[in-house]
């Protein structure tokens, strides 16, 4: 009888877990040993649309591994659903599967490993997800966001130290997603891929500054450094380009020309201090950008994923002009370009990874502009969402209905 009881207590925690995400849980000190949580996994990329039905995210039962030395567990509060994320799931950028996704995202650290004395249990954190060993050429050249370890690591989808800390119910190897994985109740983290922030900061929505708005503020003020007067596109207006919208904003740029085939996202893009906005299907959408700004824009910033959007951009800068590309694109895209035009015209393509930022010193700063407010960060973000709704989420991204979701995975 005994043992009876001790099955149907332990069928009926499971079924509890399972609906309700875990928030009836108080995480302890893993003591050594694996602990079990739920995650949303990525088994299999290229599912067909709509992803509510072919559900290509299934949430799993999975073991999480104690923090080795240097690095940290964290409970999630909240991860942000991103065209990242997207790619991933529909095979545009193949990465390592099965995989927790997740990228963008927030918590608290709830277990610090070996060797880590400058943050403790109880600290609220944002994640950054190209973490920085330090010690590599690219870190050495104050480049952090492109640590040549952590891409190595990224692209086996482990962590720094070597391995994953994820496994299956049947112990194989589950990828980590850019070293993060905060589509979990859990995630083991190295140290450099955690930012600290203020505990008075809501943290489920502060999951928004480890990617939109790094990549989007940073494009325009690290990558860029547009200054007061400059002239702006911005061509796709997702949440990272209507970040960098705001950091044109912030900058001072005389006009901000908002682009994007939805009316609904150049609406909003008005209300959040867009000068302009052309809808990129319109056939002369190229000569209407030209006229609002006498030949053309100082800057334009390809945050789309396109090659569509990226010639618009092109052709929409004028003579000594830059074009910013911080959208991904599929690995498979291609981009030609004149290279007599680039010379007589001294145009410019430069590339922009995590907004050129030292997270470090980047995610406060944009935190505290964001308190001024000066980055209105908070309308991007349409609503919170539990393990549930995580695919319908990602069908609602791929059909421009909404800027930013984000998970909360302890919510019933």
């Amino acid at each position: 009888m005994f043992l009876v009881i001790f099955f149907l207590k332990e069928v009926i925690e499971l079924k509890i877990r399972l609906y309700f995400s875990g928030s009836m849980y108080k995480m302890q000190k893993t003591g050594g040993q694996k602990m079990k949580m739920l995650a949303a996994v990525l088994r299999e990329t290229g599912a067909k649309r709509p992803y509510a039905t072919s559900k290509p995210v299934q949430i799993e039962e999975v073991e999480l591994a104690p923090p080795q030395a240097g690095e940290l567990m964290i409970k999630i509060a909240g991860g942000g659903l991103c065209h990242s994320d997207l790619s991933v799931i529909n095979g545009n950028r193949p990465r390592p599967t099965p995989l927790v996704l997740g990228h963008e995202g927030s918590g608290e650290v709830v277990e610090v490993g070996a060797g880590v004395r400058d943050i403790k249990v109880g600290d609220p954190i944002v994640f950054q997800f190209s973490a920085s060993c330090g010690v590599c050429s690219n870190c050495l050249g104050g480049k952090p966001q492109l640590c040549l370890t952590h891409d190595t690591a990224r692209a086996k989808g482990h962590l720094m130290a070597g391995g994953s800390r994820l496994t299956d119910s049947k112990g194989k190897e589950i990828a980590h997603q850019s070293g993060v994985s905060c589509f979990a109740e859990y995630a083991v983290i190295d140290r450099g891929t955690a930012v600290k922030v203020d505990k008075d900061l809501p943290l489920a929505d502060a999951a928004i500054f480890g990617c939109a708005v790094m990549t989007g503020v940073g494009a325009v003020l690290n990558t860029a450094r547009i200054r007061a007067g400059d002239t702006v596109a911005c061509v796709g207006l997702g949440g990272v380009g209507l970040n960098g919208l705001l950091g044109a904003k912030l900058a001072g740029a005389e006009k901000i020309i908002a682009v994007d085939v939805n009316d609904d996202k150049l609406g909003l893009a008005r209300q959040l201090g867009a000068t302009h906005t052309v809808n990129a299907k319109d056939k002369d959408h190229l000569e209407q950008i030209k006229d609002i700004t006498a030949g053309g824009v100082d800057y334009a910033f390809e945050f789309a994923g396109s090659v569509a959007a990226t010639e618009t951009c092109y052709q929409s800068i004028k003579m000594g002009g830059q074009v910013i590309i911080a959208g991904l694109a599929p690995s498979t895209s291609l981009f030609s370009f004149s290279p007599p035009d680039i010379v007589t015209s001294e145009k410019a393509i430069r590339g922009s990874y995590m907004g050129s930022c030292v997270p470090v010193r980047d995610i406060p700063r944009y935190i505290e502009l964001y308190r001024q407010g000066k980055l209105a960060v908070d309308k991007l973000i349409n609503k919170s969402i539990g393990f549930g709704e995580v695919n319908d989420g990602f069908d609602k991204l791929t059909d421009g209905l909404v800027i930013r979701q984000i998970l909360e995975p302890h919510i019933a």
